[in-house]
């Protein structure tokens, strides 16, 4: 049987940030790994002066571009199945909690629960894998999208499941394992710790890691990737993230000349199924489809 990978993030690049050299990894090793985007990030910052026009408050242009920017990235992975839910502009980036965009009657955080969700099971029923990536419950830092994309998420996981909901959209089908992504607080502290001592002034160099919303108390943190082969795809996924991301300075481009242990290395917490060996040597599962006797 082969091994099947559902990731469902909220904007483009989220998935790359998390969960990059997994996807790469498991594609790999030939498993096959679909992603969802819930939106195109149409509120975004622009990093590029040059790009500065399709803000949401001039051209508005900036989704379009970013579905190119998500074709690149997930091009350097090698992830060939990737979707937008619903169709491209679906549903819009809702910006931040108080924000204009948030009370836009199209924003994905205002969507209907049960539509959005339908579009996710007919995913999970067609691809029918055995593990489901995505965010925690707080959407790991609160943003509306992330919060809802874990809804949708976690909605129609079970909703696939049941046979008597929606045949038209595909047999039943039950996902094993459920992760969310973890940043652990362990390595949020080194990573500040890497920028301070390179001369990082920004304010990221100066938090407390244990005040950082998405960072995760490392008892939490079930299972942990080692990717470090792929950490140069990563990169090249975030760089394809442009408008978003820059990895000629700060923690990116700190971890890449690093090297692949600080990129490569992706971090998870399983919340349905069983936790299985084998683990490293802190004790955590080395491989998101451990216990599940496939390969």
């Amino acid at each position: 049987m082969e091994r099947r990978l559902l990731l469902v993030h909220a904007h483009p690049d989220d998935e790359t940030i998390g969960s990059g050299a997994t996807m790469a990894q498991y594609v790999a090793e030939g498993a096959g790994v679909t992603l969802v985007t819930c939106t195109l990030g149409e509120e975004g910052e622009i990093l590029l002066p040059e790009l500065a026009h399709l803000a949401a408050s001039q051209a508005d242009g900036l989704g379009a571009h970013r579905i190119t920017e998500l074709s690149n990235a997930m091009a350097a992975l090698g992830v060939t199945d990737w979707r937008l839910l619903g169709g491209p502009g679906k549903y819009r980036d809702s910006g931040m909690i108080g924000t204009a965009p948030n009370d836009r009657p199209d924003c994905f955080w205002r969507s209907d629960l049960l539509d959005a969700a339908k579009h996710l099971v007919k995913v999970i029923r067609e691809v029918r894998p055995q593990v489901l990536v995505t965010y925690d419950d707080f959407g790991g830092y609160g943003h509306p999208d992330h919060i809802q994309a874990h809804r949708v998420a976690t909605y129609a996981k079970d909703l696939a499941a049941a046979p008597s909901f929606a045949p038209e959209l595909g047999d039943a089908w039950s996902i094993s394992k459920v992760y969310w992504t973890a940043f652990p607080i362990s390595v949020m502290r080194a990573g500040i710790e890497m920028l301070k001592a390179s001369g990082d002034q920004t304010e990221f160099a100066t938090q407390d890691p244990e005040e950082i919303p998405f960072a995760c108390p490392d008892e939490f943190v079930t299972t942990a990737i080692d990717g470090g082969a792929f950490a140069d795809h990563k990169m090249a996924a975030l760089a394809a993230h442009a408008t978003q991301i820059s990895t000629d300075e700060g923690f990116f481009a700190l971890s890449n000349n690093l090297g692949s242990q600080v990129l490569g290395t992706e971090y998870y917490r399983l919340v349905q199924g069983i936790v299985a060996g084998p683990f490293d040597d802190q004790g955590r599962e080395t491989d998101l489809f451990n216990g599940l006797g496939i390969k």
